[in-house]
């Protein structure tokens, strides 16, 4: 979504952590991969999970490196709060993925702006 952003913005991508907030990332859902690292309890518990997301528990992750690397587009992760997903944002790009990005505040922040 860094890249993304970039050309929507016309701002030049960073070699670092790409974060969108959830205000940013709203309006352009349907044009990301949405990956949630959270247990399947987590997705499905209190705070929920953003809508169309996929999940991917951080701990079986790196077995769908090569099937998100295939993916065509941005991808942006969640976690909680952004650690996990910053972690897995780190594997990606370590990976060769350009275009990651990570939910600054995750499902925390998302909820708390009433989303």
């Amino acid at each position: 979504m860094t890249a993304f952003f970039s050309r929507l913005f016309g701002s030049k991508p960073s070699a670092e952590a790409g974060w969108i907030t959830g205000e940013d990332l709203a309006p352009h859902l349907s044009e990301a991969l949405i990956v949630d690292v959270r247990g399947p309890g987590e997705f499905t518990g209190p705070l929920g999970h953003i809508d169309g997301a996929r999940n991917i528990p951080l701990d079986i992750f790196a077995g769908e490196t090569d099937a998100l690397l295939a993916h065509e587009g941005p991808i942006v992760l969640v976690c909680h709060t952004d650690r996990r997903s910053s972690a897995a944002a780190a594997h990606l790009r370590a990976a060769g993925a350009t275009d990651v990005t990570v939910l600054r505040g995750g499902m925390v922040a998302w909820r708390s702006e009433g989303r």
